[in-house]
């Protein structure tokens, strides 16, 4: 359980979507302070998460080759298949966007408004100007929103494809021991730490902050579509694998 929950945890903070969008929240006007909402919100989905879990099973991991065990872990290999889908998929577009020598806009609905979408990726000539051009644009628009805004930004950027496996990997946790408190706190944290190193670096040295954050943003924006499609592929290959052996073991 524990590798799992650490690997899982690793995609999630590594995503680059959600880092993106909360560099626009930060490097907004009172951006510290929607920064901190942002992480408590992001935060409170995690443990809400985990709290859910641990109510449904007690705290107890089901007796193995049970039909609450199978069932967990024919969940755990659907959301592996469906991470290995999504991944390919974004591959294949990705593939045929560079073989065209253009862009790849992200299908669905856009999380900061006007924002470019966030699974672009950007194959021609240098961009630099462009992707200053937007940042600032979006971080003028980011200066309107509230708190309960940037609150509901988190849930709404939580990547609850990796939450669900890690959901169903909560199953397998056992409260009566110290080490299952500690594996799921360092989940929490560890999906979060990308988010709070950012948090934590407009907090010391806002000035410097922002201007550095706003150009790793435009790198990511550049590298986000391959980074995502490497994320879904090897974690949904692991879970998938993972989960028939068990199954069939």
């Amino acid at each position: 359980m524990v590798l799992d929950l650490l690997l899982i945890a690793l995609a999630i903070t590594l995503d680059p979507l959600p880092v993106m969008a909360f560099v626009l929240v930060v490097a907004s006007t009172g951006g510290a302070r929607k920064g901190l909402v942002f992480l408590l919100s992001w935060l409170a989905c995690l443990v809400l998460v985990i709290a859910l879990v641990l109510v449904l099973t007690g705290g107890q991991p089901p007796p193995p080759r049970s039909p609450p065990s199978a069932a967990a872990l024919g969940v755990k290999l659907a959301v592996g298949v469906a991470l290995v889908v999504y991944g390919e998929q974004r591959r294949r577009r990705l593939a045929a966007v560079r073989a065209r020598g253009g862009t790849a806009p992200e299908p669905g609905a856009q999380p900061v408004p006007g924002a470019p979408s966030p699974g672009t990726s950007d194959v021609g000539a240098a961009v630099g100007a462009d992707d200053g051009a937007s940042s600032a644009r979006l971080t003028s628009e980011m200066d309107r929103t509230t708190n309960w805004a940037a609150a509901g930004l988190a849930v709404l950027l939580q990547p609850w494809g990796l939450v669900a496996a890690g959901a169903t990997t909560v199953v397998e946790a056992d409260t009566s021991h110290l080490a299952t408190w500690f594996a799921l706190f360092v989940f929490c944290v560890l999906a979060t730490a990308s988010l709070l190193a950012v948090e934590l670096y407009v907090v010391f040295s806002p000035t410097a902050a922002k201007v550095r954050l706003l150009a790793l943003r435009a790198w990511m924006e550049r590298h986000s579509e391959q980074a995502v499609v490497a994320l879904c592929l090897l974690l949904g290959f692991w879970l998938a694998g993972k989960s028939i052996y068990q199954l069939t073991g």
